[in-house]
């Protein structure tokens, strides 16, 4: 499994400006630290903030920053608000959407792993990721 770009850019991105003592951040920082094409990370910052992640502050003196603590934003929040996990519940052999009424032959031996790693995603916060033991 493989999360999308937007999703993974999202999560470097927030995580990074979690783990940046309360200073304000430009896109242009951003976008040079991350190496995200500032026009990819400025699309994905206009996202973050109409979902409620960041605040974005205007002028000279702006930046971005965190609208809750790194402790409260949880990675499944992150993957749902970018509909992330909407398509794992695709077969994941390819043949649709699976379900108790039409399974493929693995559909019950996925629903453990797939819960394990729901769980791994809602239990993982952004106060989890330390930059400077971790890279973004």
């Amino acid at each position: 499994m493989q999360l999308h770009k937007t999703s993974q850019y999202a999560i470097r991105i927030l995580s990074y400006i979690a783990n940046s003592s309360d200073t304000l951040l430009s896109a242009k920082v951003l976008s040079e630290t991350l190496d995200i094409s500032y026009k990819y990370l400025t699309k994905i910052m206009t996202e973050l903030v109409n979902g409620g992640f960041i605040l974005s502050i205007r002028g000279r003196e702006g930046g971005y920053k965190l609208v809750k603590s790194a402790s409260e934003i949880t990675i499944l929040e992150i993957l749902n608000y970018f509909k992330e996990l909407e398509e794992y519940n695709e077969c994941i052999l390819g043949t649709g959407f699976c379900n108790p009424n039409n399974k493929c032959i693995l559909h019950d031996q996925w629903l453990e792993p797939k819960g394990l790693i729901t769980k791994m995603f809602a239990e993982t916060t952004l106060d989890n990721f330390d930059s400077e033991h971790f890279k973004i």
